[in-house]
């Protein structure tokens, strides 16, 4: 008996952008070394570095406005770029949000809105119509840009950059000229906005809280490359090295050595699996993980997750508004730890207390590893080794 037929598996849609082993290089200098992406429709990415780490010239690679001098950029499948092939910018249905609005003074809100469109005047008009209503601003359809704030502006941008109807959104820091209480409010509009519309967006950022808030996936960058991929959540609680976890918040390092390993530390032992004895390591933890130990100030024992206590003395104490900073000067090696508890605790300089470690919310990886990527310097999740150790 033959076998029955299968369907035909279908076959899966290309990403809205892609691009593949991109470099740039200016003055014998690589700013962009083989960098690959790819973001669906709907998809935030966010291109998230320190300046000067290449975000901006891959921007600008992807619009068409600088050239690569390897690799390759694709929509849908098809390639506007790479050695043979290069679309110019105006053809690539690709659309440029920057911190500088670049709205015309001279013209209306109308006409800033409709400069890029081409067609018969009614649809002009009614696509002008439809999309200032989208952005609240329907009313400031005759108005000039002196007469907006600056959030109403970067509204008045946004429409203009959707009127073509562009299928990639290039979003260059198009938020940092705002003020603070009118930042959230816009991305958050705006991203609505191109969510709807099936927009893939690229957004340039060198500010961790705006990746965070606004991204699907997060591309950190560093010297030109893209060190680490993934989800928010996945890129913070997982970071590739020390200088990964450092970006997205303050951190505390702890010394220690591998012999046999292990690494033994005054908060007690953290495995070091698959790195060799001798080797210098660096345990990361962020300060809301450092543990203030009350319940050893009554008597009772830590917990096995916390692990071994350690002394400090207060150097200082700050409240921030939700929590508090206390800062360490620890007794075995002299380094300062700093550690946030919630509310309102400022003890006096030089009072002394026990600290631990919330083991299962620390990084272990090589010394130096934040200034080069290899395969040793990857982080041990020291949760389960620091229990199996035990």
């Amino acid at each position: 008996m033959s076998d029955p037929i299968r369907p035909a598996q279908p076959t899966p849609e290309p990403p809205r952008l892609e691009i593949r082993n991109l470099t740039r290089s200016f003055g014998g200098r690589e700013v962009v070394q083989d960098v690959s992406l790819s973001v669906a429709p709907g998809q935030v990415t966010c291109l998230l570095g320190p300046s000067g780490c290449g975000k901006s010239t891959t921007l600008r690679i992807i619009a068409g406005v600088d050239r690569q001098d390897g690799g390759a950029v694709l929509m849908d499948g098809r390639v506007l770029s790479d050695a043979r092939t290069h679309v110019p910018p105006e053809q690539r249905k690709i659309g440029l949000m920057f911190q500088d609005f670049a709205l015309f003074p001279h013209l209306s809100v109308a006409r800033n809105v409709a400069f890029g469109l081409s067609g018969p005047e009614a649809e002009t008009r009614a696509r002008v119509e439809t999309l200032l209503e989208q952005v609240n601003l329907g009313r400031f359809i005759d108005a000039h840009p002196h007469e907006l704030s600056g959030g109403e502006q970067q509204r008045v941008a946004l429409a203009r950059a959707l009127a073509p109807r562009p299928k990639i959104m290039l979003m260059d820091e198009p938020f940092s000229g705002l003020d603070n209480r009118l930042r959230d409010d816009i991305r958050d509009e705006t991203l609505q906005i191109l969510k709807a519309e099936g927009t893939a967006v690229l957004l340039v950022t060198h500010e961790p809280d705006e990746a965070m808030r606004m991204a699907d996936e997060i591309a950190l960058m560093r010297g030109g490359r893209v060190v680490q991929r993934g989800a928010p959540y996945h890129i913070y609680n997982n970071p590739v090295d020390r200088a990964a976890a450092a970006f997205f918040s303050d951190i505390n390092v702890v010394s220690g050595t591998v012999n046999g390993a292990l690494t033994m530390t005054p908060f007690g032992e953290f495995l070091a699996p698959g790195i060799a004895d001798g080797t210098d390591v660096e345990i990361v933890i962020r300060p809301q993980h450092l543990r203030i130990d009350f319940e050893r100030r009554d008597g009772h024992a830590p917990t096995e997750r916390d692990g071994l206590p350690a002394r400090g003395v207060v150097e200082r104490s700050r409240f921030m508004g939700r929590e508090s900073l206390v800062e360490f000067r620890m007794d075995h090696d002299g380094s300062l730890l700093r550690a946030t508890v919630p509310a309102v605790f400022l003890p006096k300089p030089g009072t002394a207390l026990m600290l631990t470690l919330r083991r299962d919310r620390c990084f272990l990886f090589p010394a130096q590893a934040d200034t080069q990527r290899d395969d040793a310097a990857v982080a041990v999740p020291t949760g389960e080794a620091a229990r199996a150790a035990e």
